[in-house]
This record gives structure tokens, C-alpha cells and sequence, in this order.
């Protein structure tokens, strides 16, 4: 979004020149997907300068802010100081591959879920969610032996105090243990779910494109793996992966209640039918019937190159539910709606756009073809490419 300069009153601009937070300039870019030598080149300042300013060594001039704002499309008042402040320390993302996810892309992932704090914490002025409820035992992430995930799946699952049997609704389960759920943007389709914990809430991001039911729930078990075992754990590594893997695996297929379930052969009628009843796809019970010494390897192999042959591994048979729905802050912004206080005054108190403020506060995935793009020249861009602004130009 660009605005015009004529909303934006010298007082304004002055106020968050004198009052600003280098940190919310550094949210900003990173949400833009810019370097801070881009940044710098399209505000006719260096890279030094742009340092400055969000290191907080130096503070920009009014002129500069209001620079600042057309170029990255937001008001003054986002330079505030924010809502909350995340913890360095504990608010690194695990991404699934950092390889194939670029730092630019990374950075903008971690902006949004920081935004997605700001916005939560701006929804907790006015309503109660519940309290954080998320144990931690820290997994040794060289050890590749250790049982220990899945005796952090068995300790969540008691601590939740779910019952034996099949997992009902994911996210709202989550939800209800004070986890922030929300969809990415579309623009950040290419990376995939994600985790944090930046000192508001134990997030997880959902990747916007992904319409599978099943491999959606084991995308949440997975970060929720992350977030009981490896909240100060440096991400990307293999073994970690693989101990959130295990972690999902455990968690929605309990060994003790699955062992006498799951098929020693490639009977498709009784995976299909565990399928429906655990809500999970095909291939993650060929997986644990292999992980659990049911199924040989060869045989494991085998169904899986069938799955191929039959293009289930892309679309699996059947009738696919609809994706699990978060509803902790769509549930917010509709109770407040119906007090009288609108979308646009709480994406105010959150100090995003309102385009923003309604992904992040969805209950379905925004898709790619509700928002052109608008850069800083103006020109509308309809299919952006790599990494772009997360800010959506706003019908207003």
C-alpha cells in the first residue's frame, strides 16, 4: 500500500521521528523484502544511514520517516514502539529445509510472525485467550538414538490430557493451549509451515497454499514437536527435522494404540479406513508401520512406489475435509465487531494495514489473486516474483 502523502500531518511524522524504534524500521523492511542497501538507494540515503536508524544510533528526520512511509507502506505510527517486544534469543523460525528458503525470505517470515504478535497482543487489550500451556523438554539435537521425541509426543498428549484414540481438531486444540495459529500470506506460499516463540506466544504459521487436510495436521504436530523440544535450538538441521518427524508421528500415532492397527502388507482397505478415523495420509501410516517394525522395508518400498504409479502421492484417493480452520483471533475480531469496535480501529491499535491485519487474523488461507501488488513507483505487479511486500495494497 501506498499512501498519499496528504494523510500523513507534519505532527504525525514528528512525533514518530522523535519517538522512533529502530526495530519497527527493521520489521518494516524485512516485511518489504528489502536489503537495507535497497532500502537505503529508493529513500537516497547509504546503507550506514539505513544501519543507524535501526540500530537506534541515529534518528531519522522527519523527512526521512515520511520517506520511509511511502516507501514501505506504512503509517508513521509503526515506528512506534511495538505492541510487544519479541526475544532475540528465542524468536528464530525452524524453517523445514534453510537451504532452499533464502535469508530475505526467512527474515520476512520471522516479520510476519512478529506482526502476528503485535496484532495478538493489540486483540488482548480487549479479550482473554488462554494462557500459554506448552511444556518443554529439550531434545540433545545430535543425538540421533534418543527416544526422547517421542517422550515429548506421550508428555504433550498428557499434558493436554488428550484420551486414547484419534486427535479431533488440530488447531483448535492448540488453540486452546494458548498456541497462535495463522495462515501466511500468499506471497510467502514458497515457504512452508513454521515455528517460533518470540517471548508473546508459541506461534505456528501455516503455509497459505497447502489445501491438504492431512498433511496439515502433521505440518502442527511437526512445529509443535519444535515448540516443546527445540525452542533454543538453532534450526535446519537434519536431526531436528527428523525429531520433529518422529515427534508428529508419535504424537497423532501413538505406538502403543497403533501397533495392532496398522498392516504388515500394502492393504489399502484397512490404511484407508486408518486414514479417515486418524486423520492422517497414507503415506504417514506406510511411514509408521516401517518406523514401528510392522511393515519391512521392502515392502514399505514397494507401496510407496505404487502410491507413485497411482499419482497418490501428489493427490491421495478420496474425499478430502477442508483444511482445519484457526478461530483464536477471527474468533476476537468478530466478539469485538459486535462491541463496536471495527477491524480497521483494531489494525490501528496493531499498527499494520488493514489488509495485513486481515490475514493475519483469517480463518482461511488469503489467496494469491485477492491482492494486486503495488511497488514503490506505482506500477501494479499481479504476479510478484521471489521475495515481495508483504503489505497488500488496501482498498482504502
Amino acid at each position: 500500500m501506498v499512501m498519499d502523502s496528504s494523510r500523513r500531518t507534519d505532527a504525525q511524522v514528528g512525533d514518530a521521528s522523535r519517538l522512533f524504534d529502530g526495530r519497527r524500521l527493521t520489521l518494516a523492511r524485512q516485511l518489504a523484502g528489502l536489503r537495507k542497501n535497497a532500502l537505503a538507494s529508493k529513500i537516497d540515503k547509504s546503507a550506514t544511514a539505513v544501519a543507524a536508524y535501526e540500530n537506534n544510533s541515529k534518528r531519522p528526520a522527519p523527512a526521512t520517516v515520511a520517506k520511509l512511509c511511502l516507501t514501505l507502506g506504512v503509517d508513521p505510527g509503526f515506528f512506534l514502539p511495538g505492541p510487544h517486544q519479541p526475544s532475540a534469543a528465542t524468536a528464530t523460525p525452524h524453517f523445514r529445509s534453510l537451504r532452499s528458503t533464502s535469508q530475505l525470505a526467512r527474515d520476512q517470515a520471522l516479520a510476519y510472525g512478529i506482526v502476528a504478535g503485535d496484532v495478538g497482543a493489540a486483540l488482548e487489550r480487549h479479550v482473554e485467550f488462554p494462557e500459554p500451556n506448552v511444556p518443554r523438554l529439550s531434545v540433545d539435537v545430535d543425538d540421533e538414538c534418543t527416544t526422547l521425541p517421542e517422550e515429548a509426543a506421550q508428555l504433550l498428549r498428557k499434558h493436554w490430557e488428550i484420551q486414547e484414540g484419534p486427535i479431533g481438531h488440530l488447531v483448535r486444540m492448540a488453540e486452546n493451549n494458548g498456541v497462535v495459529v495463522v495462515f501466511s500470506p500468499p506471497q510467502a506460499a514458497s515457504v512452508d509451515a513454521y515455528s517460533f516463540d518470540d517471548g508473546y506466544r508459541p506461534t505456528v504459521i501455516l503455509n497459505p497454499a497447502k489445501e491438504d487436510y492431512y498433511r496439515q495436521r502433521f505440518d502442527v504436530a511437526h512445529e509443535l514437536g519444535h515448540l516443546v523440544m527445540h525452542v533454543d535450538a538453532e534450526p535446519g538441521s537434519k536431526v531436528i527435522e527428523t525429531q520433529a518427524h518422529r515427534f508428529a508421528a508419535e504424537f497423532l500415532l501413538p505406538a502403543s494404540e497403533l501397533r495392532e492397527l496398522l498392516p504388515s502388507k500394502a492393504d489399502w482397505r484397512t490404511l484407508a479406513s486408518l486414514k479417515e478415523s486418524w486423520g492422517v495420509s497414507l503415506q504417514a501410516l506406510l511411514y509408521r508401520a516401517r518406523a514401528l517394525g510392522i511393515m519391512s522395508d521392502v515392502t514399505y518400498r514397494n507401496a510407496i512406489a505404487y502410491l507413485s504409479s497411482k499419482g497418490w502421492r501428489r493427490r491421495e484417493p478420496g474425499e478430502m475435509p477442508a483444511v482445519e480452520q484457526p478461530s483464536l483471533f477471527p474468533k476476537a475480531v468478530e466478539i469485538l465487531s459486535q462491541v463496536g469496535i471495527s477491524e480497521s480501529a483494531l489494525a490501528g491499535e496493531s499498527r499494520v494495514t488493514p489488509g495485513l491485519f486481515k490475514t493475519v487474523t483469517s480463518r482461511v488461507p488469503t489467496t494469491q489473486n485477492q491482492f494486486t501488488y503495488e511497488s514503490t513507483r506505482g506500477e501494479n505487479l499481479t504476479a510478484p516474483q521471489g521475495v515481495v511486500s508483504l503489505f497488500p495494497r488496501d482498498a482504502s
